[in-house]
């Protein structure tokens, strides 16, 4: 069977089993092109609510799937591959950052939409990497616990001096395993081009940025910009999808080790495999655990998430 073969058997399942198929930006573009949805974490969790569909498949990795779930109760969800793990989002846990809360009184918990639904449950606030900064000016806390990437934080704080923070040694390695030696690298070998970089990556590769924001922020300021040239400082799919919709740009990976395993182990097959039944992992939890966590999510809409 070939990629369009399988890509339009994907399709007809998911008429027939009224499916919808959420998938992270992140996914390679075969899976991207059977979605109904393609996107940040977040966006997708909130799409997922404006659909019919009984049954959702998330392409992307667990704690993505465990944010639909919390926001859409009464449907069925599944994460397309169950080893699909996000390695920041399960870098802290509840009784950690209980310890630090319990250590810093009258400190605000800011979590990352990168951790799981039982670290929500402690948090204020949620923030997504396009919403952090708005959100810790807007919120009244003037003392913040950033959970749990320390580059993101990092990138808050500088732009929110007002409000005092206090980051934690945690973050996205494969953002973080980039240096200023390669951002040196890439603006040597394409001088013309601008540097678009996602906030997870460290200072000093955000220093050198003509744009810093979401991997949407990133694809919607390459469609607009009037330059031709651009080196992209994310997961390496972006290079991809960005190639795909502008082919009349250029668009150059920052480097070749920007590739997260997780969000790459999700094939076509897997997609497939969820829809016959035999493949994936359904999401279960707790109601009240769900309630909980949900709080913090409810908060970010408040201040403007």
């Amino acid at each position: 069977m070939t990629t369009r073969q399988l890509q339009d058997r994907i399709i007809q399942l998911k008429k027939e089993t009224d499916t919808c198929i959420l998938a992270h930006s992140y996914m390679t573009a075969d899976v991207c092109e059977v979605a109904d949805f393609t996107g940040d974490s977040y966006a997708l969790a909130v799409r997922a609510k404006d659909t019919p569909n009984k049954n959702i498949i998330m392409c992307g990795v667990r704690f993505m799937a465990e944010m639909v779930k919390m926001l859409n109760p009464e449907r069925r969800v599944l994460l397309s591959h169950p080893s699909a793990g996000c390695p920041m989002a399960e870098q802290m846990d509840k009784e950690l950052i209980q310890g630090v809360k319990d250590a810093h009184p009258g400190y605000a918990v800011v979590a990352y939409v990168n951790t799981t639904a039982e670290l929500k449950t402690i948090a204020d606030v949620c923030v997504t990497s396009s919403s952090a900064v708005r959100i810790c000016r807007a919120i009244p806390a003037r003392d913040i616990i950033f959970i749990p990437d320390i580059n993101l934080g990092t990138f808050v704080r500088a732009n929110v001096p007002e409000k005092n923070f206090l980051l934690l040694q945690g973050g996205c390695p494969t953002h973080a395993r980039i240096g200023e030696g390669e951002v040196l690298a890439a603006k040597s070998a394409h001088p013309d081009a601008l540097l678009l970089v996602h906030p997870e990556c460290r200072p000093e590769v955000v220093k050198h940025a003509d744009y810093v924001g979401s991997t949407t922020g990133i694809m919607d300021y390459a469609a607009s910009s009037p330059a031709k040239e651009f080196i992209i400082g994310t997961e390496n799919a972006i290079v991809q999808h960005l190639q795909l919709r502008h082919p009349e740009k250029r668009f150059y990976a920052l480097s070749k080790d920007l590739v997260c395993n997780n969000m790459k182990v999700t094939t076509l097959s897997d997609v497939y495999h969820c829809l016959v039944g035999d493949g994936g992992e359904e999401i279960v939890m707790q109601e009240s655990t769900r309630l909980a966590a949900v709080r913090c999510i409810e908060e970010m809409i408040k201040y403007g998430g």
